[in-house]
């Protein structure tokens, strides 16, 4: 067997019984001519880079496998092997040029961690976007949504100004029934009284006071609801585990928001299905609800209708927005989830809604579908199921 070991690849070493080297072959000397130059190299050198660890795991365990650093260039894979039974005291060492190999490994090391960095950059960089065209969308509505809640604070500011009066005739009368009852005899102050309470008109100001107040405080819910939805749909959720959540909740707070650049040419239709809760990031599906519904309303020149639907089949949900709309163009179609495509006027859009939509269903392993005729209108139809696969929930 002897030329089997003149003949291999790696260094090899047999040892004695008593440990001393019995045999080298060619590629051992060439190695220990690599490792000390000169003259009195001998494969003995090799011997030196064993671990003392070594022998005594190979004389337990029958072998040990390591790597060895020798300067700043050579790595050297060790194998020290111990014979036992019938074999005992036959050793030998192996010693394998794994340099290129290690060199590559590293190679490899620094490029995975390369692309580790620019995948957590551009991660960053997409929810940046995603988070700049939502606020880009809010931007596009913040002349409507200041009309939903100016037109409330309006009557409220109002109502307050006529609740001020009403006060100050109630107060006016309370006088009056007050100076009634400190006169001697109260009854002859009787006219007197009921002439103040035909003059502050207290009769009219008892039938409306209720319903002043009645529509100051649903002016203010109004307000709030704003105000909360808006907080909802701005929220960044970059970081939160996807939850269990309401999705026709989100589509009616988005359409609360949306509403103003709807409601004076938009009829609404609605065709509410069994919706259960669907494990989402709900503020990122809010956006694809503004979008869709913003795309919608631009789609209706003058008046239209516009239908909302969701149902649940098959452990997934879905929810589809139809416009009476101008439609879409065939040769459009393919290409509508193309960022910065669009088909809208230069000012009205930035060609990344439905683009950023799209990536935000998929994100949630959903998917968007769109029918469209053009002159007769448009549907998409977004379908999550109710749960994400575990490897990603």
């Amino acid at each position: 067997m002897l030329w089997a070991v003149e003949a291999a690849p790696m260094g090899v070493l047999l040892l004695g019984p008593d440990g001393t080297l019995g045999h080298a072959n060619p590629a051992a000397r060439h190695l220990a001519g690599l490792i000390a130059p000169g003259p009195q190299s001998t494969p003995q050198h090799l011997l030196g880079l064993v671990p003392d660890e070594a022998w005594a795991q190979a004389c337990q365990k029958g072998q040990w496998l390591g790597e060895v650093r020798v300067g700043d260039a050579l790595i050297l894979e060790v194998g020290v092997f111990c014979g036992a039974d019938e074999n005992a005291g036959r050793r030998f060492v192996t010693f394998t040029d794994v340099s290129a190999r290690s060199a590559r490994e590293l190679e490899l090391q620094q490029r995975h961690d390369e692309l580790e960095r620019t995948y957590r950059r551009l991660s960053g960089a997409q929810e940046q976007l995603l988070q700049s065209e939502k606020m880009a969308s809010i931007g596009q509505l913040a002349a409507g949504v200041a009309h939903e809640i100016n037109n409330p604070i309006g009557y409220v500011h109002s109502n307050l100004g006529t609740l001020r009066e009403y006060v100050s005739a109630l107060f006016g009368m309370i006088d009056a029934y007050s100076t009634a009852l400190a006169a001697p005899d109260p009854m002859s102050q009787r006219d007197t009284v009921q002439a103040q309470r035909q003059r502050l008109d207290i009769d009219f100001i008892l039938g409306d006071l209720p319903q002043l107040l009645d529509e100051s405080r649903e002016g203010i819910e109004r307000v709030t609801r704003i105000v909360q939805d808006l907080k909802e749909f701005s929220h960044v959720g970059r970081n939160e585990a996807m939850r269990p959540s309401d999705l026709v909740k989100g589509l009616e707070s988005t359409l609360n928001i949306v509403w103003n650049d709807l409601k004076y040419k938009v009829k609404l239709e609605k065709h509410y299905g069994e919706m259960p809760p669907v494990e989402c990031h709900p503020s990122e599906i809010n956006q694809v609800f503004m979008n869709l519904l913003i795309n919608a309303g631009q789609a209706i020149a003058e008046r239209g209708v516009i239908t909302l639907a969701c149902g649940a089949e098959d452990a997934e949900a879905w929810i589809s927005i139809g416009d009476s709309g101008c439609g879409i163009a065939e040769e459009s179609l393919g290409r509508i989830f193309d960022p910065f495509f669009t088909t809208k006027p230069i000012g009205r859009g930035t060609g990344l809604g439905l683009a950023i939509s799209y990536r935000i269903i998929e994100k949630h392993h959903g998917r968007i579908d769109v029918s469209s005729r053009v002159g007769t209108g448009t549907t998409f139809r977004i379908v999550l199921p109710l749960r994400q696969p575990a490897a990603t929930a």
